[in-house]
């Protein structure tokens, strides 16, 4: 048996500086929907389509962030930023990018007293470049859907 892709095995990078993550997701809403002619589906038809995810992170990666907003002067005024999620162990690889992400802060505090976890941030984020989706450097959409959006 090979060594196998888990979650330990991604770096996650923001723009082009790596990010010590506790978790993230990215998740991506696809509303193609069939067509019916009569009650009974006779093909489909493209819908809209949305990504968004969220990194939590401890107060230690939070640092980065805080750098990015401290550039923009406001967290809010953070802007737009690629993602990049690799994984490579045994024969196995994984490239997911997701381009102009962005970021909002969501819970910036859940205090447990009694301690025994590390204190984390979560930070929603939405994609929301044309480029939209790569997954193992294939696009999610295809070309003629993004052809008059990308320069």
């Amino acid at each position: 048996m090979s060594k196998r892709i888990s979650g330990a095995s991604f770096d996650v990078y923001i723009d082009s500086t790596l990010i010590n993550v506790e978790k993230v997701t990215l998740d991506i809403t696809d509303n193609t929907a069939a067509t019916l002619t009569g009650g009974v589906p006779d093909g489909y038809v493209d819908g809209d389509v949305s990504a968004a995810g969220e990194f939590e992170l401890s107060i230690q990666a939070f640092q980065i962030l805080k750098g990015l907003a401290k550039q923009a002067g406001s967290w809010r005024g953070i802007p737009p930023v690629d993602l990049l999620f690799y994984a490579k162990a045994g024969g196995e690889e994984s490239k997911v990018e997701a381009f102009g992400c962005k970021m909002n802060l969501s819970s910036i505090l859940d205090i447990d007293p009694k301690g025994g976890a590390l204190s984390v941030r979560k930070i929603p984020f939405q994609v929301t470049d044309p480029r939209f989706i790569n997954i193992d450097g294939i696009p999610y959409l295809e070309a003629e859907a993004t052809e008059n959006l990308i320069g």
